[in-house]
């Protein structure tokens, strides 16, 4: 049995997808026969296999260093055969950066503001994020010739970032795709009760065939929804053959963009309703997902939308696009500030025969195999293996 230890900052899979998609890798590795121990410095102590390593620390974050110097002493004492981490330790075996290279993710960050001032002064100021500093030149020494470590990238997209910014030799990049949990079970009541409160909001009945397109996110502003209201008004005004509305998921502050699509004249397109706790049940009432991201390494939001054979609308800028085929499964947008094309894939898809044949293309080509949490465990079970043969570790 490979013994391996999966390094994540906090485990607390209620944070976000990246701490999501570690906790169902830790669980598919442990099916497949991998004894997975999660190494953390903060989080829930409820989880099995989980260690917390620096629990009596104050504060939600652990710095950089402090948490580096608690795993080495934790691994000195604990052998595993491979060692797998979230964060940028130069002495792990395999480096897997959950949300791409720290260097694009600030370039991209920068890119998503609208205003040209607002860039400048982010590029600016982005060298006193002190912790995001840290955490970047330790990617860069990471990336070093000399070193040994294995990037695991979730997209071809991602191991573009580091050949790019880092000159990182490819022999040392491994893509793996990222993957998603396509066993999930719909509460068939719970999701027939938000449908109808969706259509009920947006005064809409079953009749009314509306195309509902589901947006989730946290931040709203570097996953482009400010461009997304400015495509809804186009459409709106083009007279699609259905109406058209948006569901917009997450717990991101949703003013500035009622303000928006108010001033637009969609305020009756675009309802909000926070953060789910099961966004599977969101994702099965509604035709489609987009996400006009500035960046995404690959977004488990439009994995689980083509695991439920839904057609997706995204941009370049996410790697889950690799994922799909434009004009079969959805539509790709080469930047996320092209209004047009964006309101143009909204009307394309509005089309009941162009939704109905994506839904159909998702299912024959099997997406879900492709983008499944399974597949994904699998083949990093794979590379655990590689790396014990290259150090010379028998099973």
């Amino acid at each position: 049995m490979i013994k391996a230890a999966i390094i994540i900052e906090r485990a607390d899979v209620s944070l976000g997808g990246a701490e999501r998609s570690v906790f169902e890798l830790a669980a598919r590795l442990r099916t497949a026969g991998v004894e997975a121990t999660m190494l953390a410095a903060k989080g829930n102590t409820d989880y099995p296999d989980v260690r917390i390593l620096c629990a009596n620390r104050p504060g939600k974050r652990t710095p950089f260093g402090l948490f580096a110097q608690a795993v080495k002493t934790h691994l000195r004492i604990n052998p595993y055969d491979v060692i797998h981490s979230t964060l940028p330790f130069d002495f792990v075996d395999i480096y897997q950066p959950r949300g791409g290279s720290y260097a694009e993710a600030v370039l991209r960050n920068i890119a998503s503001y609208d205003n040209i001032g607002v860039r400048h002064c982010k590029a600016v100021t982005a060298v006193f994020n002190f912790r995001r500093l840290a955490l970047l030149k330790a990617e860069k020494r990471l990336c070093t010739p000399t070193g040994k470590t294995v990037v695991c990238a979730l997209s071809d997209y991602v191991k573009a970032q580091f050949v790019k910014h880092y000159n990182l030799a490819e022999e040392r990049i491994v893509v793996i795709g990222n993957g998603v949990n396509t066993q999930v079970q719909i509460d068939a009541d719970s999701a027939e009760k938000l449908r109808r409160e969706i259509l009920d909001r947006l005064n809409f009945s079953e009749k009314d065939e509306c195309a509902l397109f589901l947006f989730a996110a946290n931040n709203f502003r570097l996953k482009g929804l400010s461009s997304l209201v400015r495509a809804l008004a186009r459409v709106s005004s083009n007279t699609p053959p259905r109406p058209v509305a948006v569901v917009v998921a997450g717990n991101g502050r949703c003013a500035g963009y009622r303000r928006l699509a108010e001033k637009l004249g969609v305020g009756d397109r675009i309802i909000f309703i926070g953060s789910l706790e099961r966004i599977h049940e969101a994702v099965s009432v509604v035709d489609a997902a987009v996400l006009p991201t500035y960046y995404d390494p690959c977004s488990r939001f439009i994995l689980e939308a083509l695991a439920q054979a839904k057609p997706v609308i995204t941009t370049r800028f996410n790697g889950a696009a690799e994922r799909i085929v434009d004009n079969r499964h959805g539509r790709i947008i080469e930047d996320p500030r092209d209004i047009e094309s964006l309101a143009q894939a909204l009307q394309h898809l509005a089309e009941p025969q162009n939704m109905q044949n994506a839904a159909e293309a998702i299912i024959k080509d099997n997406l879900a195999e492709e983008i499944s949490i399974a597949k994904h465990a699998e083949t990093m079970v794979e590379l655990y293996n590689r790396i014990m043969a290259d150090k010379g570790i028998a099973r």
